[in-house]
């Protein structure tokens, strides 16, 4: 006997989600900054862009999946970004091959499960985020994974003050993310499932190939409602990885992501998401702050790859990943250190110290390695004097 998981939307005496009225009508906030007048650090997704996804959706014209908001070529359009026929503006989410989106974009809309695979920093929870926000219009339904994360995360739990006072039933169940989107034929994230230990991730063989989650304490089972998916994410690089099985990869799409092919790609990145966090943090827009973007980029690209731009030179790597993520985090610290410490331009000393925390991990390999790169490429290189004093005070 199928057993519903009760979503709270949905409609007294129906087993189906209560629709929101016009697609996205009624969320707060929309464009690529903070929603206007939140007092919310981080609006989910689907607030932030709330305009755009509206916008979509109503000059969207094409075939959509069961309880999809947009059509797979919405969210593609939503993802990459665009110009509307109206002439409205869709920024892009994320920058990078085309045919990756729309490979992720064409497995949701089947009955398999999507796996974005990438090193740290590859925006794969920013596009799992953005891909739910599009598909299901909610990025809220995310299990978070740890080497903590318990079965119940995944399957279902109990309210245990009325599990004892009036024993196994549908009102003492807790329903995980998992259990409501398939009630509710939503998006549900996974993030970081390589760190979930072993045996908690096969729960999700039965759900990904069955599309079905016994309860087997009320002799019941929920089954996947139609527009039910999984996006998951993981990567290999960090300790505490558990692999997955044979048979729970066998159930996934897998998508990698890559870095940056370029470096004007990768500062482009960057300076977009600086300026929505720093709008988003009320920070002054730095007016020449690109030349610095770019110095941390090039730095970053130099020594994940083990040689100079030119080619003319190799490096040593350090230990960490200096992803774009990271180089994201060295020019909004440096911003703030700008706004409220400086006269509110973006300068090498504003960024040294960032760098030297992103690049020194292990305090004995990453600093010879970053020492020999100062004095072998940073100091030689024209117009860099200023980085290369700022990078000498603080490694001091």
């Amino acid at each position: 006997m199928p057993v519903s998981a009760e979503p709270t939307s949905a409609r007294p005496g129906s087993g189906a989600p209560e629709e929101k009225g016009p697609e996205y009508a009624g969320r707060a906030g929309a464009g690529a900054g903070a929603v206007p007048g939140s007092e919310v650090l981080r609006p989910h997704a689907e607030e932030t862009f709330a305009g755009e996804l509206a916008a979509l959706a109503a000059r969207d014209d094409r075939p959509r999946p069961v309880r999809w908001r947009l059509s797979p070529w919405a969210v593609a359009t939503y993802l990459l970004g665009g110009t509307l026929p109206d002439g409205t503006v869709i920024t892009p989410k994320y920058v990078g091959p085309r045919r990756i989106v729309e490979i992720a974009v064409a497995t949701l809309a089947t009955d398999r499960a999507l796996l974005l695979l990438g090193v740290p920093g590859t925006a794969k929870t920013w596009v799992s985020e953005h891909l739910a926000a599009a598909v299901s219009g909610d990025s809220t339904l995310l299990v978070q994974g740890t080497a903590g994360t318990p079965e119940e995360a995944i399957r279902y739990g109990w309210n245990y003050a009325r599990l004892l006072a009036h024993g196994p039933g549908r009102e003492a169940l807790v329903p995980s993310p998992v259990m409501r989107a398939m009630a509710e034929g939503r998006a549900v994230r996974v993030e970081e499932l390589t760190r979930i230990p072993a045996d908690v991730q096969d729960t999700l063989i039965t759900i990904l190939s069955e599309k079905t989650l016994p309860v087997p304490e009320l002799g019941q089972e929920v089954q996947a409602a139609r527009g039910f998916t999984l996006i998951a994410t993981a990567n290999d690089r960090d300790r505490g990885v558990n692999e997955l099985s044979s048979a729970l990869r066998r159930r996934f799409n897998t998508v990698v992501l890559p870095l940056p092919e370029s470096a004007e790609a990768e500062v482009s990145i960057v300076a977009r998401r600086v300026d929505q966090i720093g709008r988003s943090l009320d920070l002054p827009a730095a007016p020449d702050g690109i030349d610095e973007i770019r110095r941390v980029v090039t730095v970053f690209r130099e020594l994940r790859d083990g040689v100079t731009g030119d080619g003319r030179t190799k490096l040593k790597s350090p230990s960490g990943t200096l992803s774009t993520a990271e180089a994201i985090s060295v020019v909004t610290g440096g911003l703030a250190l700008a706004a409220h410490f400086g006269d509110g331009v973006l300068r090498p000393g504003d960024i040294a110290a960032g760098i030297l925390g992103a690049v020194v991990r292990d305090p004995v390999g990453d600093r010879v390695v970053w020492q020999e790169y100062l004095e072998t490429v940073v100091r030689e290189r024209d117009g860099w004097s200023d980085f290369y004093r700022a990078c000498r005070e603080v490694a001091a």
